[in-house]
C-alpha cells in the first residue's frame, strides 16, 4: 500500500500527465465519499440535538440542557484546529493519502460508540462527559480530514480548473449534512416517533461503521499525490512542517489573511444557511421535527449543483469576486430572511420556507465552492496541508461552529428571535472588508510550477 512513485523520464511531471495517469475522477470519487462521510458523522449529532438534550441531560430544565447539548456540538468544531496541526503536520510529512486514511478511522469510530453510549438516565453525568470526549476525538479526526481531500484532489488537478475540480470536495459538507438528515428522517418515519425517541435514534449513529468499512477500502487503492511524491522523491518536502508554517512572518500573514478575510465569514454563512435554520425552524418557528428536517434536506439537494456552478466561475473571473459577493450578500440579507421566515410559519407555509433556506444555501455555495481553490493556492506544496488547515478549521469550527450556541444564548438572554443574527452578519461583514481590501487573487497560481522549481539546483 506505499505510494507509487512517478515514473522517471526526462520530460517533467504536468498537471495533465498525472491527471490522466492518476484518472481524476476516480481521485474526486474516492476522496469525496470519505469526506462525505466524515461529514455525516460529524453532522448527525447535530441532526440529532433536540432528541440527545433530553437523554444526556438532567429533564429538569429543556432549556438549559438543550444550550449544553449545543456546547457539546461546538467542543467538536473547537478542537478542530488541533486536529488540523497534527494530521497536517504528518500529511507535510508522511503524505496527504495516509493522513486522511487515519482520520476516517478515527471519525467512524468515535461515531459508531455513540451509537451505543448508556444515556443520562442509565450512568447519570458519565453519559455527557463521555458524549463530550467523543465530539473532541470527531473535531480531530475532522480537523486533518478536510485539508487531506482538499490538496489531495487539487494536486491533482490542472491549474487553470482546479475551482471546478476542487468544488466536488466542497459538495460532501453539505452532502453529508444532507443524507444525515435523510437517515433521520428515514429511520424516524419508519419506527415512528416514540420507537425512535427509545432507541431508534442508535441507528443512523451504528450505520458509520458500514460507510467507514465501504470508504476505506476505495481509499486504500488511491494512490498517493503526484505533486507530493515528486517533491517526496528529490527530498524537497519539510522536515517540519508547523515550524515552517507558523516560524515564518510572511506565511503568518497569509494564514491571518486567509482567516480573516475568507474562512470567518465562510464558516459563519455555512453554519447559519444549514444549521442555525434548522436550529431556528425547530425551537424558535415550532416547526414539527419532520417537518423542518424536510425543509432544510429540499433547500440543500436544490442548491447543491451551485457549488460547482461557482467553483467552476472562479476559475473564470477569480476566486475572491465569487466568495466577497457571498459575505456582502449574506450581510444584507439575513435580517429580511429570518423576518421572512417567522412570517410564513403563521400560517405554515412551507414552499415560502423552503425557498428562505434555499436562498441561504446559495450564499453558501458562494463563499464556499472556491475556497479549497484558493486555500491550496495561497501555500506552497511542502507546508500545504499544514498551512490551510489551520485558517480553515478556525474559521469553521470556531468561527462557524460556535454560531449556533452563541446565537441561541444571544437570542435567549435578550429575548429577541432575531437577535443571534448580530453574530454572523458582523462576522460576515469583517469578511468582506478584510478582503476586498487585502486578499489577492490567486486563480492564476501555478502550483505545478513548484515541481520544475524543485528540479532546480538553489542558488
Amino acid at each position: 500500500m506505499s505510494p507509487e512513485p512517478l515514473p522517471d523520464t526526462p520530460a517533467p511531471v504536468t498537471a495533465e500527465s498525472a491527471a490522466k495517469q492518476y484518472k481524476i475522477w476516480q481521485v474526486i470519487a474516492a476522496s469525496a465519499a470519505g469526506t462525505m462521510i466524515e461529514w455525516y458523522d460529524f453532522y448527525i449529532f447535530g441532526s440529532l440535538a433536540p432528541i440527545i438534550s433530553g437523554l444526556f441531560f438532567p429533564k429538569d430544565n429543556p432549556t438549559a440542557g438543550y444550550l449544553l447539548t449545543l456546547a457539546t456540538f461546538a467542543t467538536g468544531f473547537a478542537v478542530r484546529p488541533f486536529g488540523a496541526l497534527f494530521f497536517g503536520r504528518i500529511g507535510d510529512l508522511v503524505g496527504r493519502k495516509y493522513a486522511f486514511l487515519v482520520t476516517l478511522l478515527l471519525m467512524g469510530g468515535a461515531t459508531t460508540v455513540i451509537g451505543v453510549l448508556p444515556t443520562y438516565t442509565q450512568i447519570g453525568i458519565v453519559a455527557p462527559l463521555l458524549l463530550v470526549v467523543i465530539r473532541l476525538l470527531q473535531g480531530l479526526a475532522l480537523g486533518g480530514e478536510y485539508g487531506g481531500a482538499a490538496v489531495y484532489v487539487a494536486e491533482h488537478s490542472p491549474d487553470e480548473r482546479r475551482g471546478f475540480y476542487t468544488s466536488f470536495i466542497q459538495i460532501t459538507a453539505t452532502l453529508g449534512l444532507f443524507v444525515s438528515l435523510a437517515v433521520v428522517l428515514s429511520v424516524r418515519l419508519f419506527l415512528g416517533e416514540e420507537e425512535f425517541k427509545a432507541w431508534g435514534w442508535r441507528i443512523p449513529f451504528l450505520l458509520s461503521a458500514l460507510l467507514v468499512g465501504m470508504s476505506l477500502y476505495i481509499r486504500l487503492r488511491l494512490k498517493e499525490s503526484p505533486i507530493f511524491t515528486k517533491l517526496k522523491k528529490e527530498g524537497k518536502t519539510s522536515s517540519a512542517p508547523i515550524k515552517d508554517s507558523f516560524g515564518n512572518k510572511r506565511n503568518w500573514k497569509v494564514i491571518l489573511l486567509a482567516l480573516f478575510g475568507a474562512t470567518a465569514g465562510q464558516g459563519v454563512i455555512w453554519y447559519t444557511g444549514q444549521f442555525y435554520a434548522l436550529f431556528f425552524l425547530q425551537n424558535t418557528l415550532k416547526v414539527s421535527f419532520v417537518h423542518a428536517n424536510i425543509i432544510v434536506a429540499v433547500a440543500l439537494a436544490l442548491a447543491m449543483p451551485l457549488f460547482v456552478f461557482f467553483g467552476s466561475l472562479s476559475d473564470r473571473i477569480g476566486r475572491k469576486k465569487v466568495m466577497m459577493a457571498g459575505n456582502l450578500l449574506a450581510a444584507l440579507s439575513y435580517y429580511p430572511i429570518y423576518m421572512g421566515m417567522k412570517a410564513f410559519s403563521e400560517p405554515y407555509n412551507p414552499i415560502a420556507l423552503t425557498g428562505l433556506v434555499f436562498i441561504q444555501v446559495v450564499f453558501v455555495t458562494l463563499v464556499y465552492g472556491p475556497i479549497a481553490a484558493y486555500l491550496v493556492e495561497a501555500f506552497p506544496a511542502k507546508i500545504r496541508y499544514t498551512s490551510l488547515s489551520l485558517p480553515y478549521h478556525v474559521g469553521n469550527g470556531v468561527f462557524g461552529g460556535l454560531l449556533p450556541f452563541i446565537a441561541s444564548a444571544v437570542t435567549v438572554a435578550t429575548g429577541n428571535i432575531y437577535a443571534g443574527l448580530l453574530y454572523p452578519i458582523a462576522v460576515a461583514s469583517i469578511t468582506f472588508v478584510v478582503g476586498s481590501l487585502y486578499l489577492k487573487e490567486t486563480k492564476d497560481v501555478r502550483i505545478w510550477e513548484e515541481l520544475e522549481a524543485s528540479r532546480k539546483p538553489e542558488a
